[in-house]
């Protein structure tokens, strides 16, 4: 099962603060840019889509491409903003075998329970040489994400995701080998007053699965900190790129 099913209440906080202009994603669509090469007539798979934010920066990014958003959670794809959402997960995805160019995951890694199903079902739906972009907080890699500045707690909760050897040992079973791996910065909100008061603990993993005296806490440190601090709020996660 994955980490948090997403009901309705989750989707909804999370279509509510996770979504980031797009002014805030240059250097992401410089990276993706880089490695897919897009193309009029590119099928790109959105795996594990949420409301949809990347296919729809996909699709204002680029002309005719064709972005085909999965995700498991029926919360989700109600609020999805992409029109071409599909039922399905990472062990299960409903497409034809070597039908789409490249596959895009967000933020999903860690809620995948078998990496291995998922590397294969990739490997399946894949054109051979279509590369797999994963952004992702992996394991032991906290530093350059705010939240885990105010909420130290949540870092135990990170360090029990895939990490990056992880996920490259489970896709080296279906062949993929890493052709790349950067940190990518992004402008997450315009300041941290901000952040204080759009904050919603359901749209972010690790701090639902910490206690509710330390999501207390980390509150007061970043309510406390917004007071004094000014200035956009950058973070940078990673982006690992499997071909």
């Amino acid at each position: 099962m994955p980490r948090i099913a997403y009901n309705n209440h989750d989707a909804a906080a999370f279509e509510a603060t996770r979504h980031i202009p797009d002014q805030g994603l240059a250097a992401w669509r410089d990276a993706v840019t880089r490695h897919l090469d897009p193309r009029p007539g590119t099928r790109l798979l959105d795996l594990g889509a949420g409301t949809g934010m990347w296919a729809r920066a996909f699709t204002d990014w680029y002309d005719n491409i064709d972005v085909i958003a999965v995700e498991p959670s029926e919360a989700m794809r109600a609020r999805c903003l992409h029109p071409q959402v599909l039922a399905g997960d990472a062990a299960n995805i409903p497409l034809a075998g070597t039908s789409v160019d490249a596959a895009w995951l967000s933020t999903v890694i860690h809620h995948v329970p078998d990496l291995t199903a998922a590397a294969w079902e990739l490997r399946r739906v894949l054109r051979p040489g279509g590369p797999v972009l994963i952004r992702s907080a992996f394991a032991g890699r906290h530093h350059g994400i705010t939240l885990f500045r105010f909420f130290p707690e949540a870092i135990r909760v990170l360090n029990t995701y895939p990490s990056v050897d992880d996920v490259e040992a489970a896709f080296a079973t279906a062949g993929f080998t890493t052709v790349s791996f950067e940190q990518v910065p992004q402008t997450t909100a315009p300041s941290l007053r901000e952040v204080a008061a759009n904050i919603r603990r359901e749209a972010h993993t690790p701090l639902q699965l910490i206690t509710d005296d330390e999501y207390a806490t980390g509150l007061t440190r970043l309510h406390h900190a917004a007071q004094n601090e000014s200035g956009p709020i950058i973070d940078a996660l990673d982006l690992l790129v499997l071909r």
